[in-house]
């Protein structure tokens, strides 16, 4: 672990820090959290990014954290820490993922050592529920493919996340960095967004063709004009977010062929050739969750099943759409995504 973090040219003494998000948060130290994850134990790694790695930990109240280290070796991690401290001293939703603290102290060798500490999520990303199902979590068990129904709720809970950043913050806020991996599941499966070091806080130009908030494209998913150092606006998010509702609906992989594309062209009659085959039918647990399920025929449930699948790969079209104004406000994502989900 001592190669990740910094050297400061000279020998400190390991304190607790104060944390940057400030009070309620509570105060943790390097040492804290090296009890906390068995020295940062790689059988306690539970995810890797950009910029740092994650570690399942247990405080000494018992509480079960995610621990993510900030390699500071790496070019825009240190602001990239910073970012997410600012960021979630203003946001709080029921969507996004709690930042219980912050550590920014040193190691038992001097050096720099930043990390942030987060609810746990059991049922870890979506991308692992999406793409890795046949893997064992970490040496639990085996995560078992999500229905149509708790794809769609999944769909509600990160459009509702982007709705409060967008709307309902006291400056709008821009994700910039919107993916499966980046959106965790409780043990409910009520998603959580997380990940906020690439996020900005948004001015909209007095120039609409000019912006000093400028980003690099980061993700399979990004939005087109953001590789390419256009401005961030809330319909970069927008637009991967239709990629994520795409890939959820299709169980393909954006970064094996263009998502909007494929989904585009196969509206509006061949939209059953595309799904992902485990939502064409119907199962017992998602049957049970079903009102009226006594009174709805098998072929009027295939019907529903078939108009919704339709309506959902619509949604992702229409929020990825090359032209920024040509996309869904994602208020209006909400809406029509509570609509489907009562005719489911």
């Amino acid at each position: 672990m001592a190669s990740w973090f910094c050297w400061v040219g000279r020998e400190k003494k390991a304190q607790p820090s104060e944390s940057l998000l400030k009070q309620p948060f509570m105060k943790v130290s390097y040492e804290m959290l090296l009890k906390a994850t068995d020295r940062f134990s790689s059988a306690n790694l539970i995810g890797v990014d950009n910029y740092g790695s994650v570690y399942k930990g247990i405080l000494d109240q018992g509480e079960i954290v995610a621990v993510k280290v900030i390699n500071l070796l790496r070019r825009g991690a240190s602001k990239s820490f910073m970012t997410e401290c600012e960021v979630f001293r203003s946001i709080r939703h029921r969507n996004l993922v709690k930042v219980i603290t912050s550590c920014s102290s040193i190691d038992f060798q001097g050096n720099d050592f930043k990390a942030l500490v987060y609810e746990f999520m059991p049922n870890g990303s979506l991308q692992q529920w999406l793409h890795s199902s046949s893997e064992t979590n970490n040496g639990q068990s085996e995560i078992q493919s999500l229905n149509l129904l708790q794809r769609i709720n999944i769909a509600i809970d990160v459009a509702c996340a982007l709705e409060y950043l967008h709307h309902h913050c006291q400056t709008p806020i821009v994700h910039c960095d919107l993916n499966p991996s980046n959106i965790f599941l409780d043990s409910d499966l009520v998603a959580h967004v997380g990940e906020f070091g690439l996020a900005r806080f948004f001015q909209k130009p007095i120039n609409p063709k000019r912006s000093s908030l400028k980003i690099k494209g980061t993700d399979r998913s990004a939005a087109p004009k953001y590789g390419l150092g256009s401005q961030v606006s809330p319909k970069g998010d927008v637009y991967n977010y239709g990629i994520v509702v795409l890939e959820m609906m299709t169980g393909k992989r954006p970064i094996d062929l263009n998502l909007h594309k494929f989904a585009r062209t196969a509206l509006p009659d061949h939209v059953m050739q595309i799904v992902d085959p485990i939502l064409v039918n119907i199962d017992e647990e998602e049957a049970t969750a079903l009102p009226n399920r006594n009174r709805v025929s098998t072929e009027s449930r295939a019907d529903i099943r078939k108009k919704c699948l339709t309506s959902m790969i619509k949604i992702g079209v229409a929020c990825s759409m090359e032209s920024p104004q040509d996309r869904m406000d994602i208020s209006d994502v909400v809406r029509v995504l509570n609509m489907v989900r009562n005719n489911l």
